[in-house]
């Protein structure tokens, strides 16, 4: 059975994405200094680590504020905020409770859209084959994840900035052990690989 992970990037407060989140801001205000380690002119000592991000995956799970900013009712043509080739190269399924067909990329990403995470999840598991599932974010997809107690590794990238507010991952998801197996830091974040269990 595939591995299921998630590879996040958090603040020192906790959040993995600012507040007040839009189509102008993807991230929340001040979200994407979190992210400042992957992109743009990375760091030698984080480059192991945005390959780790970046490397292959059977599939993907994703919330429905991670690929775009309609809400409700599908009434506008979106097709997710990563242009023509998006970096999955494998299928995403995203989490909605309104139906949409599958849209097909270039570069071997697929966006299917299902209602609800457990049934995300199994066609996750029947496409991934050896390779792992990623809950690629956002933060509800994480928790959820982690509620339905099937993450098994959870790498997060902590970047040493307070946002004050925005989303949180590790809200409502019990008490999950996490055990860290692998450490690494730059100036720009403090990368730790955990292996997730969950008490009886």
């Amino acid at each position: 059975m595939s591995l299921v992970t998630s590879h996040m990037s958090i603040s020192l407060d906790g959040f993995v994405a600012g507040p007040d989140q839009s189509e102008e801001n993807p991230l929340g205000l001040h979200g994407h200094s979190v992210h400042r380690w992957h992109i743009g002119d990375v760091l030698d000592v984080d480059q192991p680590w945005v390959d780790r991000l970046l490397g292959p995956r059977g599939a993907y799970i994703m919330g429905r504020n991670m690929f775009g900013p309609v809400r409700g009712e599908w009434d506008r043509e979106w097709r997710g905020w990563w242009g023509d080739e998006p970096p999955y190269h494998a299928p995403v399924f995203v989490l909605t409770h309104h139906a949409h067909d599958p849209i097909e990329m270039d570069g071997g990403t697929t966006f299917y859209f299902v209602d609800g995470f457990d049934a995300a999840l199994e066609q996750a598991r029947a496409v991934a084959g050896d390779l792992p599932i990623d809950v690629a974010g956002g933060a509800s997809a994480v928790r959820q994840a982690l509620q339905a107690r099937v993450l098994d590794e959870l790498v997060l990238d902590v970047a040493p900035v307070l946002l004050g507010s925005g989303e949180r991952i590790f809200e409502g998801v019990g008490a999950p052990v996490l055990e860290p197996v692998e450490v690494d830091h730059s100036p720009r974040a403090t990368h730790v690989r955990y292996r997730v269990t969950y008490p009886s």
